[in-house]
This record gives structure tokens, C-alpha cells and sequence, in this order.
């Protein structure tokens, strides 16, 4: 670093985000994208869009943020875009973090919260999850620290009921509770309907993930009104135009082909039963994922060694170093073909390591 980083950044560890190699063409199941292509409606809006790149894009993105309202059962007020779901969770740690009301969140979940956290320089408290890597619910009951649950959570990809989120909720009413449902789309269940029920709820989602939009980054945030209103008096503080035209447009071409990203979901919650089954008949263990992943260990190999082992042939998923994950890697769920090549490269290498 140079010598003018300013102090209170040097300590700083900032994220690690999933490889994105180019040396070869790999068949990528370790950054939680979808497999398949953005909606055609889609990619012809985002084209039509591009003819007027000369312009400033709306700063309310008014007619995206009504249509997501619409599709949450909210009113407008009471949702804010942002450029991907990353975004407003800083929003969040900026907007209701602070030396009286520091963050909680669990030891095992999205590895951004605890950067975002120290950027800005917020105290922190990291719950540890059971031994069955469970988020144990009585640990966040009335403990008046802003909250942050990933449900389903990653890279577990274990999900909370809602009615269990709710007495989090519940019991915290002087602090916010932040739900980021990321994966909800693959088998969980939004708290969006909680909303109107508590003015401490703010509920994050993305388009990353379900509807295949992952490179446009576009994300939103749900919750009450007064809420809202803070969340955007940090967004024209810090960058007014953050949802650019293109992303913009695609936004309503993806809303409006709903079939189109329901059938990917279900396609993705068939590949990811196939996998688990599989992989249960190789002898892993793994944790009941309603996500679009799955998080698997092997008695025989080391995690280390069969994520290096699966690069060296083609196959990239995502390992974690921290002592509680090391033995498991996290594996995106691809298409039909990409997973059945998973699984036999998979079957392979537990030959060669139990021979």
C-alpha cells in the first residue's frame, strides 16, 4: 500500500471474491451464477437501452422500483434498487451501525458482512453457528444489536423458516434486523410479507442469482417506508445514478418473462437433488441446501485437495480456508450437463485417492 492509505484502512482485509480465471475455459460451479443466459426480453431491453447511453439513467429508477414493488406486494416507497444486493447491505452497516448499536451476525455466513463491518468501522459480534453448522435462534432473541442473517444462509445454504425469523425480529424491536435472501428463490421462504408488521425488518434480495443477471448487478432492498427513506439519504449522499440504463432495462425484461425465471429455479432445485443424491452415493456428507449450491465434505479427500484436484481438470468450486469449513467446498449447481461432468470427474479422483 502507499504511504497516503489512510490509517483507518490499513488494518483492513477486504473480500474475496470467487475466482474468475481466464486462462482456460472451466466449467464454473464456484461463484453461485446461474447456468442459464438472461431472459431474451431481457437482453433485448438492455440493447434498446444502450442507443442512449449518452444520458443519465433515472436516479429513482421509478418504473423498475414499481414493478419489483408490485412483484413484492409493497408500494414503491417501501423498496430501494441498488447495484446489487451488496450495495444496500453497506447501505445497512452505514445506515444503522454504530459504537450504541454495533452488528451481529453468524461466525459462518457471506464472508462481505465482517469487511463491510470493519470499512465502516463498526464493533461486531460474530455468533457461532452449532457443530451441525445451525443457526441457533435463541442466540439473537432480545440481543438489541443489528442483526444479519443470509436465509438461506451461504455457504451452508441452510434455511430458516420464516416464522423463526419473525421472533427474531420480534424480540429485537429497538434494533434492525437485516435478511438477506440472496438464494430465497431456490426453496426458502421471503419475509418480505413481515414488512407491514414491523418497522425493524429490512429484507435484501438480488437479481444475480435466479434471474441470471449476475454481470448487470442489480439488487433492492424491502422494508418500511422510514426505512427506505434512510437507505436513500446514503444512496444521493454516495452516488445518485447507481443503477446505470442497460441494468435498468433488463430489470423489467426479466419481470416480465416471470415463467422464464421460475422454470430456471425449478431446473436448478432438480440439478441440486441430482447432485446432493449423487454425491451421498460417493459418501459425502453435506448440509440440507435450499440454496443454488451445495457444501460437501469427503471422509477420504481434504477439501484443499479435491478443489485443486477438480481445477487441474477443468472444474472450478469454492473453498474456504477457515478452520470450520476447510474440510467442505462449496459447488454451484449448473446445468444437467455440467453436473453429471462434475460427478464422474468427482467419482475419478475417489478412485485414484482410495485405490
Amino acid at each position: 500500500m502507499s504511504r497516503f492509505f489512510s490509517d483507518k484502512y490499513r488494518a483492513l482485509t477486504p473480500y474475496t471474491p470467487g475466482e474468475q480465471p481466464q486462462d482456460k475455459r472451466y466449467i464454473k460451479l464456484n461463484t453461485n451464477e446461474s447456468p442459464f443466459p438472461p431472459s431474451e426480453k431481457a437482453v433485448a431491453l438492455a440493447a434498446e437501452a444502450a442507443a442512449r447511453l449518452q444520458l443519465y439513467p433515472d436516479p429513482q429508477s421509478a418504473e423498475l422500483t414499481a414493478k419489483v414493488a408490485a412483484m413484492c406486494g409493497v408500494s414503491p416507497d417501501e423498496v430501494l434498487l441498488t447495484n446489487g444486493s451488496d450495495d444496500i447491505l453497506n447501505f445497512a452497516f452505514m445506515a444503522f451501525c454504530d459504537d450504541a448499536h454495533p452488528a451481529a451476525f453468524p461466525d459462518i455466513t457471506y464472508g462481505f458482512y465482517s469487511v463491510f463491518a470493519a470499512c465502516n468501522r463498526v464493533p461486531y459480534t460474530e455468533i457461532p453457528l452449532g457443530d451441525d453448522l445451525t443457526v441457533n435462534v435463541d442466540d439473537y432473541l432480545g440481543i438489541g444489536k443489528t442483526i444479519f442473517l443470509a436465509n438461506p444462509n451461504a455457504p451452508t445454504g441452510i434455511v430458516l423458516p420464516r416464522d423463526t425469523i419473525e421472533r427474531i425480529v420480534q424480540s429485537n424491536p429497538d434494533s434492525v434486523v437485516v435478511v438477506d435472501e440472496a438464494y430465497v428463490d431456490f426453496g426458502g421462504e421471503s419475509c418480505v410479507p413481515l414488512i407491514h408488521k414491523y418497522d425493524n425488518l429490512l429484507v435484501t434480495q438480488t437479481f444475480s442469482k435466479s434471474r441470471s443477471m449476475a454481470g448487470a448487478r442489480l439488487g433492492f432492498g424491502v422494508g418500511c417506508a422510514a426505512l427506505i427513506q434512510d437507505l436513500n439519504t446514503l444512496k444521493y449522499a454516495t452516488n445518485p445514478y447507481n443503477i446505470n440504463r442497460m441494468t435498468a432495462a433488463a430489470g423489467l425484461g426479466v419481470l416480465a418473462d416471470e415463467e422464464y425465471t421460475r422454470q430456471n429455479c425449478q431446473a436448478v432445485m432438480d440439478n441440486r437433488a441430482y447432485t446432493m443424491r449423487e454425491l451421498r452415493r460417493l459418501g459425502f456428507a453435506m448440509t440440507d441446501s435450499a440454496a443454488n449450491f451445495v457444501f460437501a465434505k469427503h471422509e477420504a479427500v481434504d477439501g484443499a485437495v479435491l478443489y485443486r484436484e477438480l481445477k487441474d481438470r477443468g472444474i472450478l468450486v469454492r473453498h474456504f480456508d477457515a478452520p470450520r469449513l476447510a474440510a467442505y467446498n462449496r459447488i454451484t449447481i449448473g446445468s444437467r450437463e455440467e453436473m453429471e461432468q462434475f460427478v464422474r470427474t468427482v467419482e475419478t479422483i475417489l478412485e485414484e485417492y482410495t485405490r
